[in-house]
């Protein structure tokens, strides 16, 4: 016996089928069969771990791919981001002139009580309207009789 061989005929330390264990020849050439299998396999796992070229090709494409997607996603999103800007800015721009059309129709401070207080007594406005309207029509009246002063 050999150090690498057991009393079984294994080897140690690896799968190989027993170095004696052939009954005959199909069963040897059917060990033989699988072993070049196995050996195929690992000859083409190895070579696609040696192919750098061909996974670094495979990793570039991989990675386009990703920033392609994000690409698509990222214009989504901005898109998203100014169709709500543009919601927000009309929102806005209505308010403002709801605020300026309500401004327009809403007399400053003292005039808001007197028109208030007028409200109150329609009597003393017509009064004072009257008042009003005698006094410019008088002012008017002297202006076109002397001319402008």
């Amino acid at each position: 016996m050999t150090d690498a061989t057991s009393r079984d005929g294994a080897r140690s330390g690896s799968t190989a089928q027993p170095v004696g264990g052939a009954k005959g020849p199909d069963e040897l050439r059917q060990q033989i069969e699988q072993t070049r299998g196995q050996l195929g396999d690992t000859v083409e796992e190895l070579a696609g771990k040696a192919d750098v070229k061909g996974r670094a090709k495979a990793r570039a494409a991989d990675l386009k791919d990703k920033a392609g997607a994000m690409s698509v996603q990222l214009r989504s999103s901005a898109a998203h981001a100014g169709h709500a800007v543009q919601d927000k800015a009309g929102r806005t721009g209505h308010a403002a002139q709801d605020r300026t059309d309500r401004a327009r129709h809403t007399p400053p401070g003292r005039a808001r009580g007197a028109v208030r207080a007028g409200l109150g007594h329609p009597r003393a406005v017509l009064v004072a309207g009257a008042a009003a309207g005698v006094v410019v029509a008088a002012s008017l009246a002297r202006r076109r009789h002397h001319g402008p002063c």
